[in-house]
Protein backbone atom coordinates (compact mmCIF):
# COMPACT_ATOMS: atom_id res chain seq x y z
CA UNK A 1 0.00 0.00 0.00
CA UNK A 2 1.39 3.42 -0.95
CA UNK A 3 2.34 6.07 1.61
CA UNK A 4 -0.18 8.43 -0.02
CA UNK A 5 -2.97 5.93 0.58
CA UNK A 6 -1.87 5.43 4.17
CA UNK A 7 -1.97 9.18 4.66
CA UNK A 8 -5.48 9.36 3.20
CA UNK A 9 -6.67 6.61 5.55
CA UNK A 10 -5.11 8.38 8.50
CA UNK A 11 -6.80 11.62 7.50
CA UNK A 12 -10.14 9.88 7.16
CA UNK A 13 -9.72 8.41 10.65
CA UNK A 14 -8.94 11.86 12.05
CA UNK A 15 -12.12 13.24 10.44
CA UNK A 16 -14.16 10.40 11.96
CA UNK A 17 -12.62 10.93 15.40
CA UNK A 18 -13.27 14.67 15.21
CA UNK A 19 -17.02 14.25 14.56
CA UNK A 20 -17.30 11.36 17.02
CA UNK A 21 -16.07 13.64 19.80
CA UNK A 22 -18.69 16.30 19.02
CA UNK A 23 -21.32 15.45 16.40
CA UNK A 24 -22.54 18.43 14.40
CA UNK A 25 -25.35 20.37 16.14
CA UNK A 26 -25.11 18.15 19.24
CA UNK A 27 -25.34 21.25 21.46
CA UNK A 28 -28.35 22.79 19.75
CA UNK A 29 -30.45 21.87 22.80
CA UNK A 30 -29.90 21.81 26.56
CA UNK A 31 -32.36 18.93 27.00
CA UNK A 32 -31.06 15.35 27.53
CA UNK A 33 -29.73 13.94 24.26
CA UNK A 34 -32.11 11.40 22.76
CA UNK A 35 -35.35 12.82 24.15
CA UNK A 36 -38.17 14.19 22.01
CA UNK A 37 -37.69 17.63 23.60
CA UNK A 38 -34.02 17.51 22.64
CA UNK A 39 -34.64 16.60 19.00
CA UNK A 40 -37.46 19.13 18.62
CA UNK A 41 -35.21 21.91 19.90
CA UNK A 42 -32.29 20.82 17.71
CA UNK A 43 -34.50 21.01 14.62
CA UNK A 44 -36.02 24.35 15.57
CA UNK A 45 -32.63 25.92 16.19
CA UNK A 46 -30.97 24.50 13.09
CA UNK A 47 -33.61 25.85 10.75
CA UNK A 48 -33.81 29.17 12.61
CA UNK A 49 -30.08 29.76 12.15
CA UNK A 50 -29.95 28.19 8.66
CA UNK A 51 -33.41 28.98 7.22
CA UNK A 52 -32.27 28.35 3.65
CA UNK A 53 -31.98 24.58 4.23
CA UNK A 54 -35.65 23.52 3.95
CA UNK A 55 -36.11 25.39 0.66
CA UNK A 56 -32.87 23.98 -0.73
CA UNK A 57 -33.66 20.40 0.28
CA UNK A 58 -37.33 20.81 -0.77
CA UNK A 59 -38.41 17.87 1.37
CA UNK A 60 -41.96 17.50 -0.06
CA UNK A 61 -40.59 17.17 -3.61
CA UNK A 62 -39.13 13.75 -2.80
CA UNK A 63 -42.28 12.00 -1.59
CA UNK A 64 -42.12 8.33 -2.66
CA UNK A 65 -38.69 8.98 -4.24
CA UNK A 66 -35.49 7.17 -3.30
CA UNK A 67 -33.26 9.63 -1.45
CA UNK A 68 -29.63 9.08 -0.46
CA UNK A 69 -28.12 11.47 2.07
CA UNK A 70 -24.34 11.49 2.31
CA UNK A 71 -23.43 12.54 5.83
CA UNK A 72 -26.73 12.42 7.71
CA UNK A 73 -25.17 13.52 11.02
CA UNK A 74 -27.63 13.33 13.89
CA UNK A 75 -30.51 13.23 11.42
CA UNK A 76 -32.25 16.62 11.27
CA UNK A 77 -32.64 16.75 7.49
CA UNK A 78 -33.00 12.96 7.47
CA UNK A 79 -36.19 12.92 9.53
CA UNK A 80 -37.69 15.63 7.34
CA UNK A 81 -37.11 13.60 4.18
CA UNK A 82 -38.71 10.61 5.92
CA UNK A 83 -41.66 12.62 7.29
CA UNK A 84 -42.40 13.82 3.78
CA UNK A 85 -42.60 10.27 2.46
CA UNK A 86 -39.18 9.76 0.88
CA UNK A 87 -37.69 6.26 0.71
CA UNK A 88 -34.72 7.42 2.74
CA UNK A 89 -31.18 6.06 3.03
CA UNK A 90 -28.58 7.93 5.05
CA UNK A 91 -24.87 7.18 5.36
CA UNK A 92 -22.57 8.59 8.03
CA UNK A 93 -18.87 8.22 8.86
CA UNK A 94 -19.23 9.11 12.55
CA UNK A 95 -20.55 6.21 14.61
CA UNK A 96 -21.65 8.56 17.40
CA UNK A 97 -23.68 10.70 14.99
CA UNK A 98 -25.23 7.63 13.41
CA UNK A 99 -26.23 6.24 16.81
CA UNK A 100 -28.11 9.45 17.61
CA UNK A 101 -29.78 9.51 14.18
CA UNK A 102 -31.01 5.94 14.69
CA UNK A 103 -32.39 6.87 18.11
CA UNK A 104 -34.18 9.80 16.48
CA UNK A 105 -35.83 7.68 13.78
CA UNK A 106 -36.97 5.12 16.35
CA UNK A 107 -38.36 7.79 18.68
CA UNK A 108 -40.50 9.32 15.93
CA UNK A 109 -41.47 5.99 14.39
CA UNK A 110 -39.95 6.85 11.02
CA UNK A 111 -38.70 4.46 8.35
CA UNK A 112 -35.17 4.87 7.09
CA UNK A 113 -32.05 2.91 6.23
CA UNK A 114 -29.12 4.32 8.23
CA UNK A 115 -25.67 2.97 7.32
CA UNK A 116 -22.12 3.46 8.53
CA UNK A 117 -20.10 4.26 5.41
CA UNK A 118 -17.36 6.39 3.88
CA UNK A 119 -18.59 8.88 1.26
CA UNK A 120 -15.60 8.13 -0.94
CA UNK A 121 -16.70 4.48 -1.24
CA UNK A 122 -20.46 4.93 -0.97
CA UNK A 123 -21.12 2.92 -4.12
CA UNK A 124 -19.86 -0.13 -2.18
CA UNK A 125 -22.43 0.36 0.60
CA UNK A 126 -25.65 1.22 -1.27
CA UNK A 127 -27.19 0.09 -4.59
CA UNK A 128 -25.95 1.70 -7.80
CA UNK A 129 -28.26 3.34 -10.36
CA UNK A 130 -30.93 3.38 -7.66
CA UNK A 131 -31.63 6.85 -6.21
CA UNK A 132 -33.53 9.85 -7.61
CA UNK A 133 -31.73 12.26 -5.26
CA UNK A 134 -28.30 12.36 -3.68
CA UNK A 135 -28.22 15.05 -0.98
CA UNK A 136 -25.19 16.20 0.98
CA UNK A 137 -25.18 19.36 3.07
CA UNK A 138 -21.86 20.53 4.48
CA UNK A 139 -20.09 17.18 4.33
CA UNK A 140 -17.94 16.55 1.26
CA UNK A 141 -15.54 19.42 1.99
CA UNK A 142 -14.51 17.43 5.10
CA UNK A 143 -13.44 14.24 3.29
CA UNK A 144 -9.81 13.79 2.11
CA UNK A 145 -10.82 13.29 -1.54
CA UNK A 146 -14.08 15.01 -2.54
CA UNK A 147 -13.32 13.95 -6.14
CA UNK A 148 -13.57 10.28 -5.18
CA UNK A 149 -16.80 10.94 -3.32
CA UNK A 150 -18.39 12.69 -6.31
CA UNK A 151 -17.43 9.78 -8.60
CA UNK A 152 -18.90 7.27 -6.13
CA UNK A 153 -22.12 9.28 -5.66
CA UNK A 154 -22.56 9.45 -9.45
CA UNK A 155 -22.74 5.65 -9.56
CA UNK A 156 -25.56 5.51 -7.02
CA UNK A 157 -27.97 7.75 -8.96
CA UNK A 158 -30.47 6.72 -11.58
CA UNK A 159 -30.23 8.19 -15.07
CA UNK A 160 -31.01 11.92 -14.79
CA UNK A 161 -30.83 11.65 -11.00
CA UNK A 162 -30.28 14.89 -9.09
CA UNK A 163 -27.48 15.98 -6.78
CA UNK A 164 -28.09 18.69 -4.18
CA UNK A 165 -24.85 19.65 -2.52
CA UNK A 166 -23.55 22.30 -0.13
CA UNK A 167 -19.86 23.12 -0.10
CA UNK A 168 -18.05 25.92 1.71
CA UNK A 169 -17.46 29.02 -0.41
CA UNK A 170 -13.98 30.52 -0.64
CA UNK A 171 -15.25 33.94 -1.72
CA UNK A 172 -17.22 34.49 1.46
CA UNK A 173 -17.44 36.62 4.59
CA UNK A 174 -16.54 33.66 6.83
CA UNK A 175 -13.53 32.61 4.76
CA UNK A 176 -12.23 36.19 5.00
CA UNK A 177 -12.67 36.10 8.79
CA UNK A 178 -10.88 32.74 8.97
CA UNK A 179 -8.00 34.08 6.88
CA UNK A 180 -7.75 37.03 9.27
CA UNK A 181 -7.59 34.70 12.28
CA UNK A 182 -10.98 35.87 13.56
CA UNK A 183 -13.01 32.70 12.96
CA UNK A 184 -12.74 28.96 12.30
CA UNK A 185 -14.62 26.60 9.95
CA UNK A 186 -16.56 24.74 12.66
CA UNK A 187 -17.92 25.42 16.14
CA UNK A 188 -15.17 23.32 17.74
CA UNK A 189 -11.45 23.77 17.24
CA UNK A 190 -9.19 21.50 15.22
CA UNK A 191 -11.28 20.51 12.20
CA UNK A 192 -8.87 18.27 10.23
CA UNK A 193 -10.18 19.13 6.74
CA UNK A 194 -12.40 21.97 5.53
CA UNK A 195 -11.91 22.65 1.83
CA UNK A 196 -13.39 25.78 0.26
CA UNK A 197 -14.38 26.32 -3.37
CA UNK A 198 -15.14 29.07 -5.82
CA UNK A 199 -17.72 28.49 -8.55
CA UNK A 200 -15.18 27.56 -11.21
CA UNK A 201 -13.69 24.91 -8.89
CA UNK A 202 -17.14 23.49 -8.17
CA UNK A 203 -17.78 23.20 -11.91
CA UNK A 204 -14.43 21.46 -12.36
CA UNK A 205 -15.18 19.07 -9.47
CA UNK A 206 -18.54 18.04 -10.93
CA UNK A 207 -17.83 18.36 -14.67
CA UNK A 208 -17.03 14.70 -15.45
CA UNK A 209 -20.24 13.46 -13.81
CA UNK A 210 -22.87 16.21 -13.45
CA UNK A 211 -24.36 19.20 -15.24
CA UNK A 212 -24.93 22.08 -12.82
CA UNK A 213 -28.45 23.51 -13.05
CA UNK A 214 -28.16 26.09 -10.25
CA UNK A 215 -25.37 27.44 -8.07
CA UNK A 216 -25.59 30.25 -5.54
CA UNK A 217 -24.37 31.38 -2.14
CA UNK A 218 -26.21 31.91 1.14
CA UNK A 219 -25.73 32.10 4.92
CA UNK A 220 -23.74 34.49 7.05
CA UNK A 221 -23.87 33.74 10.79
CA UNK A 222 -24.75 37.12 12.38
CA UNK A 223 -24.87 36.29 16.09
CA UNK A 224 -22.50 36.98 18.97
CA UNK A 225 -20.93 33.61 19.72
CA UNK A 226 -20.86 33.78 23.53
CA UNK A 227 -24.55 34.72 23.68
CA UNK A 228 -25.42 32.14 21.04
CA UNK A 229 -23.85 29.38 23.15
CA UNK A 230 -26.40 30.34 25.83
CA UNK A 231 -29.20 30.17 23.25
CA UNK A 232 -29.47 33.95 23.11
CA UNK A 233 -29.77 35.34 19.58
CA UNK A 234 -28.01 38.69 19.83
CA UNK A 235 -26.59 39.95 16.54
CA UNK A 236 -23.17 41.49 16.14
CA UNK A 237 -23.49 45.28 16.24
CA UNK A 238 -22.65 45.73 12.56
CA UNK A 239 -25.27 43.19 11.48
CA UNK A 240 -27.83 44.60 13.93
CA UNK A 241 -27.43 48.01 12.31
CA UNK A 242 -27.65 46.63 8.77
CA UNK A 243 -31.01 46.77 6.94
CA UNK A 244 -32.47 43.34 6.18
CA UNK A 245 -32.25 43.71 2.40
CA UNK A 246 -28.60 44.77 2.64
CA UNK A 247 -27.80 41.73 4.80
CA UNK A 248 -29.56 39.41 2.32
CA UNK A 249 -27.57 40.95 -0.55
CA UNK A 250 -24.40 40.31 1.45
CA UNK A 251 -25.41 36.67 1.93
CA UNK A 252 -26.07 36.23 -1.80
CA UNK A 253 -22.60 37.48 -2.61
CA UNK A 254 -20.52 36.44 0.39
CA UNK A 255 -22.45 33.55 1.95
CA UNK A 256 -20.45 30.64 3.43
CA UNK A 257 -22.72 28.02 1.87
CA UNK A 258 -22.36 27.27 -1.83
CA UNK A 259 -25.69 25.68 -2.77
CA UNK A 260 -25.43 23.48 -5.85
CA UNK A 261 -28.06 21.60 -7.83
CA UNK A 262 -26.90 19.29 -10.62
CA UNK A 263 -28.10 16.49 -12.89
CA UNK A 264 -26.30 13.22 -13.52
CA UNK A 265 -24.66 12.94 -16.93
Amino acid sequence: MSQDHLTALEMLESVKNYWNKRPCNIRHSKEPVGTKEYFDQVEKRKYFVEPHIPAFADFPKWQEKKVLEIGCGIGTDAVNFARNGAQYTGVELSEESLKIAKTRFALYGLDGNLISANAEEIDQSVPCNHFELAYSFGVLHHTPSPERAIAAIHKTLKEDGELRLMLYARNSWKAAMIDAGLDQPEAQFGCPIAFTYDQSEVRELLAPYFIITDIRQDHIFPYKVDAYKQHIYEKQDWFQAMPYDVFKALERNLGWHMLIKARKI
